[in-house]
C-alpha cells in the first residue's frame, strides 16, 4: 500500500490506551526490543518501553499507509555498532525519521518524512532533574526561570525541547547549555496556537493535563501533535484505533 506522507507528525497517549488499542501488542516487537524489554525488574516500567514502542510504529504506519506488522523498528549506535540503543529507524526506510519517548505511564512517538524529534515527561519533577538545571538551560535561560512564575514548569518546558535537539543531532547531552532557547514562548501565556521556529527547525509544545504531562516535537518541517492513538492497520481504522 503506498502511503501519503504528509508532515511530521506525533502522538502522545497513556501505556496503557496503547496497550489497550493493539491486542497482541507483543508480537510487533523484534526479538532484540523484547530482550530489552525483559530487562526491565518491574513492570510498569517495561510496559512503558513497550507502548512506547508500538507508538512508533503505529504513527509510522498511518504516514506510510501500511500497517504497523510491516515494519521493523531498528537501532544502531554509530559509535560502537550495538544494536541495544542509538536513533530508531525502519530497516529498508531509510527515508522516514521516527522518534520515541516514554516517562512514568505516558508515552510519545512521531514519524515523518522529514527529521524529528520528539520528548515527554511527567509535569512532577523528581529532585533529581530539578537540580540539572545548572547544566541544562544556558545563562538567559536560568535568568529567565528565575524570574518566571512557575520555574519548574520553566525548566520542563525546555528540557523536552532539548532533548528532542538531542535526538535530532542537533545537541548533545553534555552540551545542552549550548542551546539557547530563552526566545521562545514559555507556555506562561497558554497553548501556542502553532509551533515557533528555532533556525531552521519548528518547535511545537504541547502540554497534557490529563495525563499529566509535557512534550514537545520539533522538526525541519512544521509538524502536528494529537492524542489519537493510530489503528495497526491504516485500511481498517475501526479494527483497532480509536480516539483519545
Amino acid at each position: 500500500m503506498t502511503g501519503t506522507g504528509g508532515p511530521p507528525s506525533a502522538v502522545v497517549a497513556g501505556t496503557d490506551e496503547v496497550l489497550g488499542a493493539v491486542p497482541a501488542y507483543e508480537r510487533l516487537l523484534t526479538a532484540v526490543e523484547r530482550r530489552r524489554a525483559d530487562a526491565f525488574l518491574a513492570p510498569a516500567p517495561r510496559a512503558d518501553f513497550v507502548a512506547a514502542h508500538v507508538l512508533v510504529r503505529l504513527c509510522a504506519a498511518r504516514l506510510l499507509g501500511r500497517p504497523a506488522d510491516s515494519l521493523v523498528l531498528e537501532q544502531r549506535c554509530p559509535g560502537c555498532g550495538s544494536d541495544e540503543h542509538g536513533r530508531p529507524g525502519l530497516a529498508g526506510l531509510p527515508q522516514v525519521s521516527v522518534s520515541l519517548s516514554h516517562t512514568t505511564g505516558v508515552v510519545a512517538a512521531a514519524a515523518g518524512l522529514a527529521p524529528v524529534g520528539v520528548d515527554v515527561e511527567r509535569r512532577t519533577l523528581p529532585d533529581s532533574v530539578r537540580g540539572a538545571a545548572g547544566r541544562v538551560l544556558s545563562a538567559a535561560e536560568r535568568a529567565a526561570m528565575r524570574g518566571h512564575a512557575d520555574p519548574d514548569a520553566y525548566f520542563l518546558r525546555q528540557w523536552v525541547r532539548k532533548e528532542c535537539f538531542v535526538k535530532l543531532g542537533r545537541a548533545t547531552l553534555g552540551g545542552l547549555a549550548a542551546v539557547d532557547l530563552s526566545g521562545l514562548p514559555d507556555g506562561s501565556g497558554g497553548p501556542s496556537p502553532g509551533p515557533s521556529r528555532h533556525g531552521d527547525l519548528y518547535v511545537l509544545d504541547h502540554t497534557d493535563p490529563r495525563r499529566d504531562a509535557v512534550a514537545a516535537v520539533v522538526s525541519t518541517a512544521r509538524p502536528r501533535i494529537g492524542a489519537a492513538v493510530p489503528p495497526t492497520d491504516p485500511a481498517h481504522p475501526a479494527d483497532l484505533g480509536r480516539s483519545i
